[in-house]
């Protein structure tokens, strides 16, 4: 594998020994209870904050994943570090973390940038970028044998760009032999008093529990809730509902200052499953 993606948040979002890394992971886990997702779970919402802060609620997520196997795990996440227009992908080697190395589906990722004007291979987006690197080590724990595309969107997040990012990655799939997790990595509001924050979400919330992708477009430009991953929560709830989820459940919600007690500003977190069949 000729590019490695090196850690770029490891020994800050999350520890970088091996063995204290993996103890955390099932730790957080352990404390999930089991669920009753009857059907394939085809995509997942999940919060990507240091796993002080978002761990326990990603939990949830991974949990429900825990015996399933997927071949390849599509991760898109926002762009936090630069600012571009579509969707970077790597297309080629592997994202290492401290559990080792994950390879990347270059079949795959070379088939998706074939639509340049949606998605371009630019491995220097991802050198910095933490919302794909959190989840790895997740995937790792609860996951046998997978590889990954991680595809970071730039500053096209709005419902027209997300969701053509969506049906390219459902065109670029449904057919394909191997078994496919879409994973949207977003945290929900930004640095608003408790109160407020709890309040904002719940629109989010609402719309996830609902499946209702329409109308999670429709509040966003509204402005009825915020999230940091807003495209990736558009492009993965219209990949998972062309490729057949009836159903969405929000595992968990819970913000940072459920976490540390200080309520002045605090960062919103929810675990959501797509899953069943029509």
């Amino acid at each position: 594998m000729s590019q490695i993606r090196e850690p770029s948040v490891s020994g800050s979002f999350y520890p970088s020994n091996p063995d204290v890394l993996r103890a955390d992971i099932e730790g957080y886990l352990a404390k999930v209870p089991a669920q009753d997702l009857a059907g394939d779970i085809l995509g997942l919402v999940l919060p990507h904050a240091g796993y002080m802060y978002s761990g326990p609620t990603a939990a949830y997520g991974y949990k429900a994943l825990s015996g399933r196997h997927y071949d390849t795990v599509i991760i898109l996440a926002p762009s936090h570090q630069s600012f571009f227009v579509g969707a970077a992908v790597q297309e080629a080697g592997g994202y290492r973390t401290p559990l080792g190395v994950v390879e990347i589906d270059e079949a795959l990722a070379r088939e998706l940038s074939r639509s340049e004007d949606i998605v371009h291979v630019d491995p220097k987006m991802h050198r910095r970028e933490h919302a794909v690197e959190v989840q790895i080590p997740f995937l790792q724990c609860v996951l046998a044998d997978f590889r990954i595309v991680p595809l970071i969107m730039g500053s096209a997040q709005d419902p027209q760009s997300s969701l053509e990012l969506g049906g390219l990655i459902y065109d670029t799939i449904k057919n394909r032999e191997g078994s496919c997790l879409i994973l949207g990595s977003s945290d929900l509001s930004h640095y608003y008093t408790y109160g407020f924050a709890v309040e904002m979400d719940r629109a989010a919330i609402e719309l996830l529990e609902k499946f209702d992708v329409e109308g999670m477009s429709g509040e966003l430009v509204r402005g009825k809730y915020e999230a940091c991953g807003a495209g990736a929560i558009l492009a993965t709830m219209d990949v998972c509902r062309k490729l057949g989820a009836a159903k969405s459940k929000v595992l968990h919600y819970e913000n940072s200052g459920d976490v540390t007690g200080d309520r002045n500003e605090v960062v919103g977190y929810a675990s959501c499953v797509f899953y069943g069949g029509k």
